[in-house]
């Protein structure tokens, strides 16, 4: 039992060879058993760059295509003829063959012509390994290929059409490698991102970790750290990813937020293999800490705030740097305590007081803090920083590769001070660019203050860049995965347009949203209908015309039926129009209103049927609502337009004086009555209108309530 592995991204002037001789092994020869497997890498082995490897029972493992071939050769009863030797000397030079440099072909391929001058094969009068290695080599080989469809070598022209039409499992075999590389296009092409990073030590494995501060609800900023980091793990590498709480620091973390944080993620698919605290390492992070200031390394600094800042700024030391040990203890514990005196004091790393990179100039990694825990309680007083905690316990958890936004680069230095200075175990860092969004706030902070002081109605508010607000505005996690995948992991920073991201939902809603419709109330338009049956009825039409799946629907017919003013305003008189799901009619009369100062207002029309008409050809076509055969369900429709009017808000700009002044705008409505039947978080579409989510549904003297969901197209946003 044998297994072919290969890379189906390496050349194929290489891997094609194995390929069409391993698959004519097993055509030929019942006894030979040969799996073969791709791998969506480049190479499989690091030590000599190959695209192969066979693996076979009791025998070392071979990873070059002349190993294999020869194995091929020696072991299986396939083509190798009488003359072995000669064999074995026209696939030595198959390998020539494999480089894509015109000037390194040419003289093998010109030999090769020249041998084949009055030849059928290779090696004497059967086609043998031979005709099958060189074959490959020229068919996986973009250059000698392109040389020889334009008959460039008459003789190798012959030959190489000869080998192919007088064996016809060749083709297949070409197309079966083909599909393997035109799959890994086609999937990058879906992610729209290039995830091949070169990752170092990956082959040792690989454990990633999301890191959230339960101290509010995720935004889309963190969603695509979550899934980044997911990505990798699990889809790419295999490998494991850890939920890990930063919970660090109690005046603002709360339990409801951690459940949260674990509900999003779950709602996202993403399935962390562990989940763990901060807050279970404050023993080791307080043991750490203790041997920085042992070490000399760190000392404790009761430096006012406000001066502290000037002092890091302006490259100042610090009048406590060059405190003993022992006094630096000493403080510590007075820290530990959570006393009147412990609570002046933090701890600062001692690295740097004027090195060009601010972060690197002293940082804190303690603070004193008497408040409760939600998880630790009454039990510790001092807290790390995340900067301290986070590089500790990385190492100590076994993560492998620490991803995280770019805001951090600064300070990945300060990262691996810590682990030098600690002697702990490394972890590679990669940066990758922060998810921006125009006209929107990613600051949990100023997201809070929005909070706090009531501009938005919550953490879930549409309006809102969390998780929850996405969702309720109507955005699928499907949607969301994708284009948070398609920006990868690039360094590239970019103000990125919400109308991208709204136009991906639409491909995701389209094809399963039911189709309904809704008149607005203001200024609703009755007309009365002309040749339609004197008594109400109903017929049952499809829910949505290109997806039966979803079922019929009841639509309500009768002499008068309600059109919105807008539509009403739009009519000539004798205009045919068509009357969706009905079919055309004529507009024989309108009647404005008499008032001066509004003689726009269309208050009735008289419409008559005229269902012969072709519907391709009128201008109008409208949605109506029967007044009669059905319970018309009232709806408020919900719009919503972006919290600040600025694209990009720059660091000193005063947030206040962007707020928009009007964001929400609602509209009343009558709906058919099929709406009765929706609940809450259905998504439908009102035709002309566009598409809605149930946020509240219709209850008997409670009108329903939908938001509507951005497509991409309209003038108002997040």
């Amino acid at each position: 039992m044998s297994a072919l592995t290969i890379a189906s991204k390496a050349n194929q002037a290489e891997t094609l060879p194995a390929l069409l001789v391993a698959e004519y092994a097993k055509q030929s020869d019942p006894n030979v058993k040969v799996d073969i497997c791709f791998k969506d890498v480049e190479q499989l082995s690091s030590e000599n760059n190959s695209g192969l490897e066979l693996t076979s029972t009791g025998k070392p493992s071979l990873e070059n295509s002349r190993d294999i071939l020869h194995s091929f050769l020696e072991n299986f009863k396939t083509r190798q003829g009488e003359s072995q030797q000669s064999v074995k000397e026209w696939i030595d030079r198959a390998g020539k063959l494999a480089s894509t440099d015109f000037k390194s072909v040419e003289g093998p391929l010109l030999e090769l012509d020249a041998h084949l001058t009055l030849r059928s094969y290779l090696v004497g009068f059967t086609p043998t390994l031979a005709d099958l290695a060189v074959w490959g080599a020229l068919r996986g080989n973009k250059v000698a290929y392109a040389a020889i469809k334009k008959g460039a070598m008459l003789n190798v022209t012959r030959w190489f059409r000869f080998i192919e039409e007088t064996n016809s499992w060749i083709g297949p075999a070409v197309q079966f490698l083909n599909a393997h590389a035109q799959e890994r296009k086609v999937a990058k092409s879906k992610e729209g991102a290039n995830y091949d990073i070169a990752l170092p030590d990956t082959d040792k494995g690989v454990v990633t970790r999301f890191p959230p501060e339960p101290s509010g609800y995720l935004h889309i900023g963190h969603a695509k750290a979550a899934l980044l980091n997911d990505y990798f793990a699990h889809e790419m590498y295999q490998g494991t990813l850890i939920c890990r709480f930063d919970d660090t620091n109690p005046s603002k973390e709360r339990e409801e937020f951690q459940d949260a944080i674990v509900e999003d993620l779950a709602l996202m698919g993403i399935k962390p293999d562990k989940t763990s605290y901060t807050s279970n390492y404050f023993q080791e992070l307080y043991d750490q800490c203790v041997k920085l200031l042992k070490a000399g390394k760190a000392y404790s600094d009761d430096t006012e705030r406000e001066a502290m800042q000037h002092e890091r700024m302006h490259g100042i030391a610090s009048k406590r740097r060059d405190a003993s040990v022992e006094e630096n203890l000493a403080r510590f514990e007075e820290m530990k305590k959570g006393t009147g005196e412990g609570v002046r004091w933090c701890v600062r790393a001692k690295m740097s007081v004027d090195n060009p990179n601010k972060a690197m100039r002293d940082p804190v990694i303690y603070r004193c803090n008497p408040q409760a825990h939600h998880r630790t309680g009454e039990q510790w007083k001092i807290y790390p920083t995340y900067d301290f905690a986070c590089p500790i316990v990385d190492s100590m958890e076994g993560i492998t590769h620490a991803l995280r936004t770019i805001e951090y680069r600064d300070r990945n230095p300060q990262y691996n001070w810590m682990l030098d200075a600690l002697d702990l175990r490394k972890v590679h860092i990669w940066d990758f660019a922060r998810m921006n969004f125009i006209r929107t706030l990613l600051s949990k902070r100023k997201l809070s203050q929005f909070v706090e002081s009531g501009v938005v109605w919550g953490w879930d508010d549409p309006r809102f860049p969390t998780i929850r607000g996405i969702r309720r505005r109507g955005m699928t996690i499907d949607a969301l995965r994708e284009f948070i995948l398609k920006q990868g992991p690039s360094r590239n920073i970019v103000n990125l347009d919400w109308t991208l991201f709204w136009a991906t939902n639409k491909k995701y809603i389209d094809p399963v949203a039911p189709r309904h419709t809704a008149v607005a109330t203001e200024n609703v338009v009755t007309a009365r209908v002309k040749g339609a049956r004197v008594a109400p009825y109903t017929e049952d039409k499809p829910k949505h015309g290109k997806n039966p799946e979803l079922g019929n629907k009841k639509v309500a017919y009768s002499s008068e039926i309600l059109i919105d003013q807008a539509d009403a305003q739009a009519f000539a008189p004798d205009e045919e129009i068509t009357l969706m799901n009905w079919g055309n009619a004529i507009v024989r009369s309108i009647t404005h209103s008499l008032n001066p100062l509004n003689r726009s207002l269309v208050t009735g029309l008289e419409l008559e049927l005229h269902l012969q008409g072709d519907v391709k050809k009128t201008k109008q076509k409208i949605t109506w609502l029967a007044t009669a055969g059905q319970e018309l369900i009232p709806v408020e429709l919900v719009d919503f337009d972006y919290l600040i009017t600025k694209d990009k808000l720059e660091e000193d700009d005063n947030v206040d004086d962007f707020l928009n002044p009007k964001t929400l705008f609602r509209t009343e409505t009558l709906a058919d009555g099929n709406v009765a039947d929706l609940k809450e978080d259905d998504i439908i579409q009102f035709e002309r209108k566009g598409y809605f989510r149930v946020d509240r549904a219709f209850k008997h003297g409670e009108k329903a309530v939908m938001f509507c969901i951005p497509t991409g197209k309209e003038g108002k946003g997040k």
